[in-house]
C-alpha cells in the first residue's frame, strides 16, 4: 500500500443516498427566504409590469406563495408610511425593489435604498416611510405566511432626526444562487 492511511473508499460515494441531502423545491431557512427576495428582485419582467401607484393608499399585491411564506409587492408614493407596526408571529424578509425607503424602530432610523435586504423577526416594530421625492418600490417576504399586522403607538419607533444609518445596496441583483423561484 502506498499510502499514509490504511482508509480506502471502494466505490461511487455518491451511490450513498442517505448522506446526500436532496435540493428543497421551498425555501425553509431565512438565507434561504432572503435569497428567494433577491431572486424575484432580479426578475424584473415577473413583476415590473404589476406595479401600481396610489396616492391615497399604499398598493399591495400577493405575488407568490407557497408552503409557509407569502411573496408581496408594495409601491410607496412619497409621502407614504405603513405607521409604526409588527408582523405578529411571521418573520420576514424587507428588499427595496426601486427608489429608497426609511426604516423607523426604537434605535434610530435607517435609508434603505434599492438593493437593500432588511431581515426581521416575529415581534420586531418597525416603520417603514417613503420619505424620498420619487416612488419606491418593496418585496416583502413573510414567513409564516402574514395573519396579522398590529399597529403600535409612535413612542415605538423615533422619528426624523433621531439617529440615522445609510444602508446601500448590498449586492447587484443577480441569478438566484440557491433558491428556485
Amino acid at each position: 500500500m502506498n499510502s499514509d492511511s490504511d482508509l480506502q473508499i471502494a466505490g461511487d460515494i455518491l451511490e450513498v443516498p442517505h448522506l446526500l441531502q436532496a435540493p428543497r423545491e421551498h425555501p425553509a431557512t431565512v438565507a434561504e427566504f432572503a435569497g428567494l427576495a433577491r431572486s424575484v428582485a432580479a426578475d424584473r419582467a415577473r413583476w415590473e409590469h404589476l406595479v401600481r401607484y396610489d396616492a391615497t393608499s399604499r398598493w399591495y399585491h400577493l405575488l407568490r406563495t407557497g408552503p409557509g411564506y407569502e411573496v408581496w409587492l408594495l409601491s410607496w408614493v412619497p409621502g407614504q408610511g405603513s405607521g409604526p407596526h409588527d408582523h405578529g408571529r411571521s418573520s420576514g424578509v424587507l428588499t427595496v425593489l426601486d427608489g429608497e425607503l426609511t426604516e423607523r424602530t426604537e434605535r434610530g432610523e435607517r435609508v434603505l435604498g434599492a438593493g437593500a435586504q432588511r431581515v426581521f423577526a416575529p415581534g420586531y416594530v418597525h416603520e417603514v416611510v417613503n420619505d424620498a421625492l420619487e416612488p419606491a418600490v418593496s418585496l416583502h417576504v413573510y414567513f409564516p405566511g402574514l395573519t396579522e399586522m398590529p399597529m403600535h403607538p409612535r413612542s415605538h419607533v423615533r422619528t426624523a432626526g433621531a439617529a440615522t444609518m445609510a444602508c446601500a445596496a448590498p449586492v447587484e441583483y443577480g441569478p438566484a444562487d440557491a433558491v428556485g423561484v
